[in-house]
């Protein structure tokens, strides 16, 4: 079979494509099936989207869709069905936590479930066949009874390496993922519902959670300059710097044999002076740190995160020692913050001086804690998956604090940020241009 992967751009600006489909491809075709990619840009009338769509004459057509991209995909998948019968899978976090949702939209005949390439290739399989979709665990049918979940893959070292031409990297840029799963508890990210999703299968199966091996990271790279220029990598991972020792061997390895300059995701509390040291030894140019608030009220009590301000400080002043430019992330308007505490974000900001930041104000993920919160107190309005995913102002009706409170914090942040570009360095403003590509792919 032929599928097509298409990927909903929701700016104007260009972004990494999903990492799903790189992994769903990759699989598919170690199988001998054939794979597509269309990129949606986020002005793309329906004629030429359709015109795509029948040039790549597809047996089936995949999403993978953020909450961000949800109503932009609707709206496509739904005028698609009407000039074409081509079937319709949808993956990735929105489907996975609203499923009820996505399946009821026109044009979209199937779900899955969190992990996704044994079960489509099943659903594959079951097409060719003209056989049953029902009882295919991870997918679920529209019209059909929710499925059950099948083992996560494991090793994850068995699976083939991702299909570049599904992310529309630019040349000498890659983006790599070595691990699958995220340990931590934090209330406003989907990533920890995988594992939760998973958990009723743990004691059995093991945990969601899985690494690579050295040696397979490695061996992708190798692949990956052996075909083409390589001269920055991305590793997508949440957190990069989970398990200590994992990271001591890559730096070495890494080191010893590529040191491509690269950047990662990591938390205050997963790294120490040492680790950092080694990281810049190996290549490390650029880390983004998630500190979300200021107030460590709000961290502790909301966010479920313990790190207090001063091991922020110390960390970032550690990152910079290192040589490592660092880049913080920030949420605006979380349920049950004040306006004092939002200010409180501000001063530690000015305290880490990071390289460069972005600021998001707060939105419900569904799967996530705070989305369940924010629906049992009332505060998310019923017609929240009619409305854009956006990080600009809240959807929310919160007690507290206004729209116009957060307006204007909002604006005090824009002042910052304009600010901070204007006194940036050549190589601080090349940082920021990264940042700002993983930004707008969704993956900071």
């Amino acid at each position: 079979m032929r599928m097509l992967f298409l990927e909903f751009d929701t700016e104007a600006e260009w972004g990494v494509a999903s990492l799903g489909p790189g992994f769903l491809a990759a699989y598919l075709r170690a199988h001998g099936h054939a794979a597509a990619f269309l990129r949606v840009a986020h002005d793309a009338g329906m004629d030429a989207i359709a015109a795509g769509v029948r040039a790549e004459a597809p047996d089936l057509i995949g999403v993978s869709l953020t909450t961000r991209q949800w109503l932009r995909a609707r709206a496509v998948l739904g005028a698609l069905r009407r000039v074409s019968n081509v079937p319709v899978i949808a993956g990735g976090l929105h489907p996975t936590f609203a499923p009820e949702a996505v399946l009821a939209a026109e044009g979209i005949d199937f779900v899955c479930l969190g992990e996704g390439e044994g079960a489509l290739l099943d659903l594959v399989t079951a097409l060719e066949a003209g056989a049953a979709t029902e009882g295919i665990a991870n997918i679920w049918t529209k019209g059909g009874a929710r499925p059950l979940l099948r083992p996560p893959m494991a090793p994850i070292d068995g699976l083939p390496f991702t299909a570049r031409d599904m992310l529309d990297e630019r040349p000498g840029v890659v983006h790599v993922s070595t691990q699958r799963g995220c340990p931590f508890p934090c209330t406003y990210c989907a990533a920890r519902m995988y594992d939760a999703l998973y958990a009723e299968r743990a004691a059995e199966d093991g945990a969601y959670g899985r690494r690579r091996s050295h040696e397979n990271v490695l061996a992708e790279l190798r692949a990956i300059r052996a075909a083409g220029p390589l001269h920055y990598v991305i590793f997508l991972d949440d957190t990069f710097t989970i398990h200590h020792p994992w990271v001591k061997r890559f730096c070495e390895v890494y080191g010893a044999e590529l040191r491509v300059p690269f950047s990662l995701n990591a938390r205050v509390e997963t790294v120490n002076e040492r680790m950092l040291h080694e990281l810049a030894a190996a290549g490390c140019r650029h880390i983004v740190y998630g500190v979300e608030s200021g107030s460590e009220r709000v961290r502790r009590e909301i966010m479920k995160r313990s790190a207090t301000n001063q091991r922020f400080r110390d960390v970032f002043r550690w990152t910079r020692e290192a040589g490592i430019l660092a880049t913080a992330n920030y949420i605006l308007a979380t349920p049950g913050e004040t306006m004092a505490e939002m200010r409180e974000t501000i001063a530690l900001h000015h305290e880490l001086q990071p390289v460069d930041f972005a600021f998001f104000v707060f939105y419900p993920y569904p799967g996530t804690e705070l989305f369940y919160l924010c629906r049992e107190r009332g505060w998310l309005p019923e017609n929240h998956l009619e409305r854009p995913a956006v990080h600009r102002r809240s959807i929310l009706r919160l007690p507290g604090i206004t729209e116009a409170d957060i307006e204007t914090i909002y604006a005090e942040w824009t002042d910052i940020r304009a600010r901070a570009a204007a006194g940036r360095t050549r190589a601080e403003h090349a940082a920021a241009a990264e940042d700002g590509v993983r930004a707008r792919a969704g993956v900071a």
